[in-house]
């Protein structure tokens, strides 16, 4: 870990507390708690000083999109800051179940039978229980992740009843170039149709809005970072847009 105070990277920091900030005036507009809101920064293809600058910052909810990624840095940073909480906030694919089982302390991104029932195998196999979102394709794409709206209540029922998961919510990223709030409030009303109490809805173009239609959890990136530097190949599989 490199050892500089916030000044080694004071953007981050600055812009971690005007997130926080409109955070904070989105819940009152909305007469909502803030302490209800839960900021999971998205450090996906971010360069470890700006997680390092968030970090000293007070910031300890984190999602990343790649497992591989994840299991590169995450380790070491955990022995630095062993409070940090860890969201799975990309596609998943079957046969890196075990390790996110193992990295992730929330997994956000449920959207089949298969990646449920994997999930379900490796956290009987290591004596774990990690708290899951089932993701919702609100827009019904094609070309994206989640189970449509229709198809949610069977996918709860196996989760809940025969693979006893513990489910706390949902999840959705909204269609592209379209405004969050419809989205965030169809979310909200799933999740309480459903008796679920947290909705993971909004990113950095959005997020206040998002909150202010019933999002708990919004994935900020670059809003708190600043942009991704260019990057190598994916991980094999569907990506997902983190913030």
């Amino acid at each position: 870990m490199r050892d500089g105070g916030q000044a080694a990277n004071p953007a981050v920091a600055e812009r971690l507390e005007r997130v926080r900030a409109e955070i904070r005036e989105a819940c009152r507009e909305a007469g909502r708690d803030p302490a209800e809101v839960c900021l999971v920064a998205v450090s996906k293809a971010q360069p470890l000083e700006r997680i390092e600058a968030a970090l000293r910052a007070g910031q300890r909810v984190f999602g990343e999109n790649y497992v591989q990624e994840a299991k590169r840095r995450w380790p070491a940073l955990r022995e630095a800051y062993p409070d940090v909480e860890l969201h799975l906030i990309g596609a998943l694919q079957t046969n890196k179940a075990r390790d996110a089982v193992r990295l992730f302390d929330v997994i956000q991104t449920i959207d089949r039978p298969r990646i449920a029932e994997a999930l379900a195998r490796e956290m009987d196999r290591l004596g774990l229980r990690r708290p899951v979102f089932l993701e919702v394709n609100l827009g019904e794409e094609p070309q994206k992740a989640g189970v449509t709206p229709e198809a949610l209540p069977a996918l709860l029922r196996l989760c809940r009843e025969q693979l006893e998961l513990p489910v706390l919510g949902l999840m959705a990223i909204p269609p592209l170039g379209e405004e969050v709030a419809p989205y965030a409030a169809l979310l909200a009303k799933l999740a309480r149709e459903h008796g679920l109490e947290k909705v993971s809805v909004g990113m950095s173009g959005d997020f206040p809005t998002a909150i202010r239609f019933g999002a708990t959890h919004v994935r900020v990136g670059t809003a708190i970072f600043g942009p991704r530097p260019e990057r190598g190949p994916r991980e094999p599989g569907p990506g997902q847009e983190g913030g």
